[in-house]
This record gives structure tokens, sequence and C-alpha cells, in this order.
């Protein structure tokens, strides 16, 4: 979810497929070795013939897979190893790291399914950047305290990455198909159970100058076409451990260089992100590469610029938007990141004004998280929010999930929660009709030895 200032909102094996092996590759296998592996495997082929000819063809693929496995612990002559890389291969050691499970086409089965052992996969692992105008996190701690630190937090690691797994599987099938249901998928995908495990907030698909908090509400008759560049934001979660996560679709190849400005923008922030850095010199970093870049369209040229009032923020469980923000201009807080921290690295381009204001019909809504108890009056005020609590507690949700739990005629009581401060509405947020926005975003987590961007995947 994006939050707004002010608190306004938010190789070698392949090559034997067909059964040819390179004579050089043979030979080196055979290197530094009493017998030749080709010529048993011819006295071998013909024992078994005199046996029997029915396990000729067994014996060749043995044989085969005999030289591969040698082959795979050999260097080529250039000195790098030789790698499996066929299909097959890399099939089969899916099927060994998910407990000999595949997920199925599209994705349902929940992850924990697939990494029965509980160990799922790191993210991308980066060095923190050095900080030379502060005592840093390098001096206060010892390597040895930062690894202890590290193992004692290996489960908050394992929650985390089992949603950002599940993140991954739902949006790259997403991404191939764009078919319906996508929250659907992800509910399996995550194996939804209550306040354990489930979505961390509504699928946000906002258009064109719509750059965040847009999801239809029922009945809305909005479709995707062909020049629409579409920001898909959702997010999962273990226990409260939030993964955020969204990326921008466009069909027509028009839009690539705006959608290209924002990309870098966001890994050129997630780089500068690190322990000790502070928060504003992350903004700077982000606006200076994203205004760099311009598009052109219908033959007028439009610089790319940061929508100043949205930003990055922090992220506590049940809690995604936890007190710190992460501009994406210069300027802002000199507060700087600390260790266990986790972040939303968040970055918004358009060719509008940069500057985004509340829009349209209102359809996320999240309880505010300091609201203490408030007495209320209306029955189905009452009703209505022990529904909020039991479902989705502190996360954010929309009106088409209440709509599916069965709620019904809840529009006043919704109003009355908000009013009395303890449920926040959060509108669209829009830059000038026209103009077209685009958002990418990561997950990323402050470890004390390294940084880890745990949502990262082959896509983006």
């Amino acid at each position: 979810m994006a939050e707004v200032v002010a608190n306004k909102v938010e190789t070698v094996v392949s090559e034997t497929v067909n059964g040819d092996v390179d004579d050089k590759l043979i030979e080196n296998v055979s290197e530094n070795q009493n017998d030749d592996p080709v010529k048993k495997k011819k006295k071998k082929k013909k024992k078994k013939k005199a046996e029997t000819d029915n396990t000729e063809d067994g014996e060749k693929d043995d044989d085969l897979n005999e030289v591969n496995d040698k082959l795979s612990n050999q260097k080529l002559e250039n000195g790098e190893p030789a790698q499996a890389t066929g299909e097959a291969t890399k099939k089969k050691k899916r099927r060994k790291k998910g407990g000999g499970k595949q997920q199925t086409d599209p994705p349902s089965l929940p992850i924990s399914e697939l990494f029965p052992d509980g160990n799922y996969p790191e993210g991308e692992i980066m060095k923190h950047p050095e900080v030379k105008d502060f005592q840093t996190a390098k001096d206060r701690f010892t390597d040895e305290e930062k690894r202890a630190l590290d193992r004692a937090n290996t489960y908050i690691y394992q929650e985390v990455r089992q949603a950002a797994e599940a993140h991954r599987q739902t949006r790259q099938y997403m991404q191939n198909y764009i078919k319906p249901d996508i929250e659907g998928i992800s509910r399996k995908t995550i194996n939804e159970k209550g306040l354990e495990a489930g979505l961390a907030f509504p699928t946000g698909c906002s258009l064109n100058n719509c750059a965040a908090h847009y999801t239809p509400n029922a009945g809305d008759p909005t479709v995707l076409q062909y020049d629409d560049v579409c920001k898909i934001d959702f997010g999962t979660h273990i226990n409260g451990r939030i993964i955020d996560c969204a990326f921008t679709l466009s069909f027509n190849p028009r839009y690539d260089r705006l959608l290209q400005a924002v990309k870098d923008a966001t890994n050129t922030g997630i780089k500068a992100a690190g322990i000790d850095v502070r928060l504003c010199d992350i903004g700077e970093s982000i606006q200076e590469v994203m205004e760099s870049y311009e598009i052109e369209l219908d033959g007028k040229t439009y610089p790319v610029k940061s929508i100043r009032n949205l930003n990055g923020h922090s992220i506590s469980p049940y809690r995604i938007h936890a007190g710190k923000t992460v501009p994406i201009v210069k300027g802002g807080e000199a507060t700087r990141m600390e260790e266990m921290e986790f972040y939303a690295i968040e970055t918004f381009g358009s060719t509008g004004k940069g500057v985004v204001h509340d829009d349209m019909e209102t359809s996320h809504y999240m309880k505010n998280f300091e609201a203490g108890h408030v007495p209320l009056r209306v029955q189905k005020s009452k009703q209505l929010l022990n529904c909020i609590n039991q479902n989705f507690g502190t996360l954010a949700f929309c009106r088409r999930w209440l709509d599916r739990l069965g709620q019904s005629k809840y529009l006043i009581a919704l109003k009355n929660l908000t009013d009395v401060g303890i449920i926040d509405a959060y509108p669209p947020l829009c830059d000038t009709k026209g103009c077209y926005t685009a958002q990418y975003e990561h997950t990323i987590l402050l470890r004390p030895t390294c940084k880890e961007i745990i949502s990262r995947g082959t896509d983006y």
C-alpha cells in the first residue's frame, strides 16, 4: 500500500539430451582416473545384452546419468564448472526442494505443502551501504553479535519468506495470463487461516492517472483496456508479517519508458537503504534517478516526475504503515533506519503534476492501529466492528471483502465507524486526468548481517 505525506494515505548436461557426449568432455571426466569410463560402459552393455535385451535402454540411461554426474564436477577448458541446466534437471531440483510436490497451474497448493521442512526461499541478499558520518552498527556490534541476532530471528525470517513465496507464485502466474481471481489464488497459496495467514490488504489495480488505493467495489463496470497502465499492488502475511509488493502492467509498449523509470528508481532506493541510512538520503537518490527519464507520447515529450506526496514506509506485525516514511523526493525526515526493521520501498512516477489527491469512490478501509475503546450506540456498528476485528484486525480490507463475509446494508455503520475514528478510509489517490502513473515496490528486511529483499523474484 502507498502512504501519503502528513498521514493522508499511504549448461553441459543439456548438450547430451540427444544422447551425444562431446569427446573433450568425456576426456575431462576420465582424466586422472585408471579406467576409461566409456570403455567400462561398452563392457557393461555387452554383458547386459547377453543376459537380456530388455535392459539395454535402461543401462544406457544409467551410464549417461553417470557421465552427467561426473561432468558436473569437472571443469571445462575455459575453467568454468559444468552446470546442469536441462529442464528435466531443473524440475528434479524443484521436486526435491519442494518435498516431491510441484505447484499446480493455476497455483492452488499452499506454499507450506511445497516446503514441508519449513525452510522457504531466501530473498536477494545485499550488503548494507557504508555510512561514514555516524556511529554505525558496524561500530556498535561485533560480527559474532550480529550473527547471533540473525540466528535468534530465524523464525521471523521463515514466516515472512513464506508470505513472499506465496506472493511470487501468485503474481508470476498472473503476469503471464492476467486472469480473474488473483485474490482467490493468493488465498490458496498462503493457505488462508483467519488472522494467522492471509491477504494483508486489498488488491490494488489502479488505472492510468490513479496511482494507488483503487480496487473495484461491487457493481463497478470498469474493464482493463489495451491502452491502460495498471498498478497491481497486493500483500500477503503470515502471523502479521506482511509482504507489500507491487508492479505495473501495461500492454502498449509506448509506456515502457515510464515503467523503466519507476523500476530503476525503486531498485535505486533498495540499494541506498540500509542500517543507519537517513531516510531523506534515500528519497534524494530515488528522485535523481526517476527524473532523469522522460517519455514521448503522441509526439509530446513528458518528464517523469516522482509523486512527491507518496512514500515508502516501515512495516511491523499487523501494521502496514508502522510510523517511518521513506520519501521519493529530496527532503523528508533525517530519521535513520535500524536493524531488524522491515520497509516497503515503493516509488511512483507520473507524466502529470507529480502530486496526488483523493478522488473517486472509497474502497479501502483499515482499523486505526492506535484507536482505543470508543462506545458505540448503533447496534449495526457494533456488529460490523466485531466482524472487522475477527477477520481483519488492524489489516486493511475493502467493501468486497465485507460482501464476501455475508455483510449487507453496512454502509451507514461503516460511515459511523469512520466518523468516530475507529476505522480510517483510504480513497483512491489520483494525479491529473489524462496523465499516466506507474509503481514498483519491494519489501526489504534490514538483517544485522545483511539486507534481504524478501519479495524479489525473477520477474522484477
